[in-house]
């Protein structure tokens, strides 16, 4: 039998860093690196999940046969980094000496890290960011051919890119040019909005329902949209290409307001910029999509880049009924370089046969019953062992009404959404339990919105929705007769963010909701990222363990362990408390 190939696949060093590693063409495992170092957003060469993937296939670094790593830095600091700066000289200065820091300690010495860091001493292959990111769609789909659309903040040159996937080729054929991207309009309004560039444009998504589109010529100033799909930015309005802010003095006249300072308060017009912004992100995706379906006829379109994760823009392009089916990549963002970087080398270099369709994105480590158990005998702490019939009818039980419960299992989530592994649940009908969780366990602002899991085959009875949505990135309208319902997962406009589980995807999860109808007749949850503001998602016992002793949630759930609240001990609920001031006074 012929030893296996291994492929690692690295993103680092901007942001999102993760690992993929690849076994004959399967992906065997994925993870972010800051689940492990508890940074969010950790740039760092992802050592920790390199070390947790070969411990999960039980091998070494010295069986693996090629590492592919998710961009081209030497095209992106010759061809772009450096003409860029010549060009705004002598604007730049202080953004220049930051980049070169960046660049001359880290970024220019990619193989010689990897080599000293990760102890590989095989061959390292270096794809093209774009061809990363559609190649994390297309190989993975399952789609026989397909429309390949990416579009993020900037690659080496690229920032949205139309390609065509066919068996195991893949190209791309048209491409959009830094300093034009409209990944990089949407992180400069969010910016100028108050929130924080390159993770929290999700909030503007999710502020953008409580607004009105009043700003839209403001925006047609920023962006001219082109009927071929083309777009440029006007930039005299943005600093991003030699400032140390993404927008300046001219928007803020242009929008007649100064720019949001962080926490402070929201306004009606922060709103109505953000639903302006989110409208014409739409119109640009639409146009793009339809020049990609022009370009490269297709059926079926795969969708990757960091503004596929516009989960709003993602249901109006399936709505628009161009294509009968959508693939969109779980780690649309940069962590999913890794992935694609990967089954680039494996398709390219060894000639693989095509990857398997990705049912899931439970890719990452899991813990056993053992050393579950082992950590709160440690801690001292009560718990219940229950089996999995008493466990799910327990939990369902608990579920109903206002509680709400941690739940861990199984194997981690790839991409920045928690799917049933690592979330905190709660009854979506239950209106208050909306603001319980975003001011007393997730600490965060009270107008963001919680997404819904739905088995299935119960979808269409729910949702204006008639396809499988297992990632999280597609929205589309509550039924109107289901709203009151569930109003603690509908939107102020009447849409969801819609989880769709089947059981072959997650048997424990599905076995849960599923318990949770019976008693209820409701196949709909509330899930939500396991974590607190500010905080990467729980990867391990200990994480969910703190989470839970930290906040006001009710119950925690991990494994086949139930921890009630009330019954820990006093001095951990008095160390809570302490926590809790702390954290609200920050």
């Amino acid at each position: 039998m012929p030893k296996p190939i291994y492929i690692f696949g690295l993103s680092c060093y901007y942001h999102d860093s993760a690992a993929c590693l690849v076994k004959d063409g399967e992906v065997i495992f994925a993870a972010h690196e800051e689940r492990y170092t508890r940074k969010k957003h950790d740039d760092a060469l992802p050592k920790r999940a390199v070390e947790q993937a070969l411990k999960f296939a039980g091998i070494t670094i010295k069986d693996i046969d090629a590492v592919g790593f998710y961009e081209k830095p030497l095209l992106k600091f010759f061809d772009r980094i450096i003409p860029t700066y010549m060009k705004v000289w002598p604007r730049g200065l202080r953004s220049y000496q930051a980049a070169m820091q960046e660049w001359m300690t880290k970024k220019l010495w990619i193989p010689q890290n990897i080599k000293k860091e990760l102890g590989y001493t095989g061959p390292i292959y270096y794809c093209q960011h774009h061809e990363s990111h559609a190649a994390s769609a297309y190989y993975v789909s399952g789609f026989p051919q397909a429309t390949v659309v990416t579009v993020d903040g900037v690659g080496e040159w690229a920032t949205t890119t139309i390609g065509k996937g066919e068996g195991t080729s893949l190209a791309l054929k048209e491409e959009i040019h830094f300093p034009h991207s409209l990944g990089l309009l949407y992180s400069a309004i969010t910016y100028y909005l108050g929130f924080k560039v390159n993770s929290a444009e999700y909030k503007v998504m999710g502020l953008a329902p409580y607004g009105q589109p009043t700003y839209m010529r403001e925006m047609r100033e920023l962006i001219e949209l082109k009927e071929d799909g083309s777009f440029r930015l006007n930039m005299k309005y943005f600093n991003y290409e030699y400032g140390m802010t993404m927008t300046g003095r001219a928007i803020e006249k242009l929008f007649g307001q100064p720019a949001r300072k962080p926490e402070k308060e929201l306004t009606q017009f922060h709103k109505d910029v953000a639903r302006s912004l989110q409208e014409i992100t739409e119109q640009a995706m639409m146009k793009i999509v339809m020049r990609a379906k022009e370009l490269c006829p297709s059926d079926y379109l795969c969708l990757a880049g960091g503004v596929a994760l516009n989960c709003v823009a993602n249901g109006k392009i399936l709505k628009a009924g161009l294509f009968k089916d959508i693939f969109i990549q779980p780690a649309s963002g940069d962590a999913g370089g890794a992935l694609g970087g990967a089954l680039l080398i494996w398709h390219r270099v060894f000639n693989g046969a095509r990857t398997k369709k990705m049912e899931h994105a439970f890719l990452g480590n899991e813990y056993s019953t053992e050393e579950i158990e082992s950590l709160l005998r440690q801690q001292n702490l009560p718990y219940e062992r229950l089996d999995d019939g008493a466990l799910f009818d327990s939990v369902a039980s608990l579920l109903e009404g206002d509680n709400v419960i941690g739940w861990f299992q199984g194997r981690m989530e790839y991409g920045p959404r928690s799917l049933g592994n690592r979330s905190i649940i709660a009854d979506a009908r239950n209106r208050e339990n909306w603001q319980k969780v975003n001011l007393k366990i997730k600490f965060r602002e009270s107008f963001r919105p919680f997404a819904p899991t739905v088995l299935e085959e119960k979808v269409g009875e729910w949702f204006a929705l008639n396809v499988e949505s297992p990632y999280m990135l597609l929205v589309a309208d509550t039924l109107p007769h289901r709203r009151e319902q569930i109003p603690a997962v509908t939107h102020v406009d009447g849409s969801a963010r819609i989880q769709t589980i089947r059981r072959d995807q997650n048997p424990r999860y599905y076995d849960l909701i599923k318990k949770f109808e019976e008693k209820t007749q409701c196949p709909v949850i509330i899930n939500t990222s396991f974590n607190v503001r500010g905080e990467p998602i729980v990867e391990s016992p200990k994480d969910a363990l703190n989470c839970f002793l930290n906040t006001h949630m009710d119950y925690l759930v991990l494994g086949s362990f139930l921890l009630n609240k009330k019954d820990m001990p006093a001095e951990v609920l008095r160390e809570q408390e302490t926590y809790l001031k702390k954290f609200e006074l920050d």
